[in-house]
C-alpha cells in the first residue's frame, strides 16, 4: 500500500508542477524540483523550500519524472536529447531523437523518397542506472559550461622559504563535442637558491563518436626549470575509447600522433620531434565524498631513435557542500633523453584548496 501511494504521489505531482520535475528515492521519500545536471553519480536538483540545492546519489534514485528536455548518455556512450520519465522502478523511457541516427541521416543523399524526410525520434526504454549523465538544455550556455580554481601557498622562515601554486580548468561540453582547458603552475623562491618555476597547460577538443568512441585534438604547453626548459609545446592528435563509463567510474585509453616542439633556457638547440602516444585516464566518484583520478600518457619518439617520454598525474579530491573541497595531487615528466645538464625526471606535490562550478 506504502509503495502504490507514493507511486501515485508521484504522478501527481508531475502533472500538478507541470514542468517542475519530481524524484522517489529508494527510501520512498519524495523531491519536487527543478534538476539540473547528474554527473559522476551525483544528481543535483533545486528546490523552493531550501536555499541550496541538494545532491542525491544516482544510486538511491527509485523514480525520476520530468518535463524538461535533458542531454541524456548512456553507459553504452549514446546519448539522446530528450525528456526522461521512470516506466517502474528499474526502467525509463526517454522521448527522444537520437543525434547518432541524425548524423548517419545527413551522410545520406537526399532523393525523392518522402520517408527519409520524415522526422527523427521515438521513444527508447533502458535501466535506470545506464544513465550516467543528464543536463538540462533548457538552463543555456552556463549549465554546460564547468570551472575550477585551486589555490596553495606556503611560508617558512628557514632560508625564506615561499611557495605559491595555482590549479584551474575550464571546459564546455555540447551535444556532440566537449572543450576543455587547464592551467598548472608553481613558484618557489628561497634564499641563496636559484627560483623554481613550472608551469603546464592544455587544450583538449573531443568529437563523440559512436559506442563512446571520440576523436581528440590536444595541444600542451610546458615550462620547467629542473629540466631547462623553457617551452614545451606538443600538438596531439589521436583517437579514443571509454571502456568503462558507469556512475561509480570511467575508464579510457586514446593513442595517436604528437609533434613535439622544444625551447631551452640555456644555448641548447631547439628540438623538434615527431612522436606516437599512448595514454588511459581513470577516474573514481563512488568513495564518498573522495574522487580519485589518474592519467598516464606514453610518448615514443619515431624521429629521435630511442627518445622515450611520459607524463603521469595522480590527484585526490574531498569535497565538501558548496562546491568546496581539498585536492593533493602529484604532476610527474620522464624524459630519458633531457637536454644536456637537465634531469631526467621532475615532480611536483601540491595540496590546493578550490572551488568549482
Amino acid at each position: 500500500m506504502k509503495k502504490f501511494l507514493s507511486i501515485v504521489f508521484f504522478i501527481w505531482s508531475g502533472l500538478a508542477f507541470g514542468q517542475t520535475d519530481s524524484l522517489i528515492l529508494s527510501n520512498n521519500d519524495l523531491i519536487v524540483g527543478e534538476i539540473k545536471t547528474m554527473d559522476k553519480g551525483v544528481l543535483i536538483i533545486e528546490t523552493d523550500y531550501s536555499d541550496s540545492d541538494f545532491k542525491v546519489s544516482w544510486t538511491g534514485v527509485k523514480r525520476i519524472a520530468s518535463k524538461t528536455k535533458f542531454l541524456i548518455t548512456l553507459s553504452s556512450g549514446k546519448r539522446y536529447n530528450g525528456i526522461i520519465h521512470s516506466v517502474d522502478s528499474v526502467q525509463v523511457m526517454i522521448d527522444t531523437y537520437d543525434p547518432d541516427e541524425l548524423l548517419n541521416l545527413s551522410l545520406v543523399k537526399k532523393k525523392e523518397d518522402k520517408n527519409l524526410e520524415k522526422p527523427l525520434g521515438g521513444k527508447v526504454y533502458v535501466n535506470l542506472q545506464e544513465v550516467v549523465y543528464l543536463n538540462a538544455l533548457d538552463e543555456g550556455f552556463w549549465s554546460r559550461l564547468s570551472a575550477n580554481i585551486d589555490l596553495g601557498w606556503s611560508v617558512t622562515k628557514a632560508n625564506n622559504l615561499k611557495q605559491f601554486s595555482i590549479r584551474s580548468g575550464l571546459g564546455y561540453l555540447a551535444d556532440r563535442w566537449k572543450l576543455g582547458s587547464s592551467f598548472n603552475s608553481l613558484r618557489s623562491t628561497q634564499d641563496n637558491v636559484e627560483p623554481v618555476k613550472r608551469t603546464d597547460a592544455d587544450i583538449t577538443f573531443n568529437y563523440f563518436l559512436q559506442r563512446d568512441w571520440f576523436l581528440l585534438y590536444n595541444i600542451t604547453f610546458l615550462s620547467n626549470t629542473e629540466q631547462l626548459i623553457r617551452l614545451r609545446t606538443g600538438n596531439k592528435i589521436g583517437i579514443g575509447k571509454y571502456v568503462i563509463h558507469t556512475n561509480k567510474t570511467y575508464f579510457g585509453f586514446q593513442s595517436g600522433v604528437n609533434f613535439n616542439n622544444e625551447t631551452y633556457f640555456d644555448d641548447s638547440p631547439d628540438r623538434k620531434s615527431g612522436e606516437a602516444f599512448i595514454g588511459s585516464e581513470l577516474n573514481l566518484y563512488d568513495i564518498g565524498d573522495l574522487n580519485l583520478l589518474t592519467q598516464v600518457v606514453a610518448y615514443p619518439s619515431f624521429s629521435e631513435k630511442g627518445r622515450f617520454r611520459t607524463d603521469f598525474k595522480f590527484d585526490i579530491k574531498y569535497e565538501f557542500p558548496k562546491d568546496i573541497y581539498i585536492k593533493v595531487g602529484t604532476t610527474m615528466n620522464y624524459d630519458n633523453r633531457p637536454v644536456e645538464g637537465a634531469t631526467k625526471l621532475d615532480y611536483i606535490f601540491q595540496t590546493t584548496v578550490g572551488w568549482s562550478l
